[in-house]
């Protein structure tokens, strides 16, 4: 649901019994380029919002000192809705009021704040998805990725597998096979231009195939002697990647990323390196 309100896609998750992870891109232009009446409208579905805009929802003829208020509300609102901070509030205080309501309690149900990393690069990109999708395995809940409970991995792996099954086949020059992917999940598209993914769905599903094989020694089948694709087009090493893939959270600070992008986003604060660079 705030998905579709925020201006804020979910590329990857991961539900555990006791915290999640989430993948999100913030679309920031997609929300500069709304109208005035849809910032109010989604604002709305979040919260109640406020008698001014209330009255000029049901007739816009306003006074000018009424509108200015409502333009004024309205920027201030556009800006909390690409806003990753009032994103993860809202969602913090939901689970939490459920919580509360189930166990007939009241207080705090997280132990603390959220962490973020910002992914400055496509490899970091790369490094956290495939770390978050797998999560279960890497954690030994499970063993595979279709039995990975709660994830979007295994939400793009039963997509993809029903739609294979029709043997569906997208159109030439679509830039998405969109029915190959889950609806509410930030798409893979291999056009460089679009404001999605942009790698193919079947070279990730090999990639992150091959690495849960690669972390799981239970698995009955043992990750390929050929790397897949998409390390390639990332240039990074096996030892590099497995390294990625375990240990994504204590590698890297605020930033995540090859030690060039960590280097200038370092230097672009004045700084001489951030956590990651080697």
């Amino acid at each position: 649901m705030l998905s579709t309100t925020f201006s804020i896609d979910i590329a990857a998750y991961a539900i555990m019994s006791n915290h999640y992870h989430l993948v999100l891109r913030v679309n920031r232009q997609q929300a500069l380029n709304w109208s005035l009446n849809e910032v109010i409208e989604r604002w709305y579905q979040l919260y109640k919002g406020h008698p001014i805009v209330d009255a000029y929802r049901k007739n816009p003829e306003q006074s000018k000192e009424n509108l200015d208020t409502v333009l004024k509300l309205s920027q201030v609102w556009r800006a909390r809705l690409y806003d990753i901070s009032w994103f993860m509030k809202y969602l913090n205080e939901s689970v939490a009021r459920a919580a509360n309501k189930e166990d007939n309690c009241t207080g705090k149900f997280w132990e603390g704040r959220y962490k973020s990393q910002a992914l400055l690069d496509d490899r970091a990109l790369l490094g956290c998805m495939v770390y978050v999708d797998l999560n279960p395995v890497r954690a030994g809940v499970c063993h595979s990725l279709s039995e990975s409970d709660f994830t979007s991995i295994q939400e793009r792996i039963t997509q993809y597998t029903a739609y294979k099954k029709h043997n569906y086949k997208p159109r030439k020059n679509t830039e998405i096979s969109v029915p190959l992917q889950p609806k509410f999940l930030l798409p893979f598209t291999s056009n460089e231009k679009s404001h999605y993914l942009t790698f193919c769905i079947t070279d990730y599903l090999e990639l992150i195939d091959w690495s849960c094989k690669l972390i799981d020694f239970n698995q009955q089948e043992h990750p390929s002697n050929n790397s897949p694709n998409l390390l390639h087009i990332i240039s990074i090493e096996e030892d590099e990647w497995l390294d990625e893939i375990l240990n994504f959270r204590r590698k890297y600070g605020s930033f995540a990323g090859s030690n060039k992008a960590l280097r200038c986003c370092a230097h672009s604060h004045g700084l001489g390196w951030h956590k990651g660079v080697t």
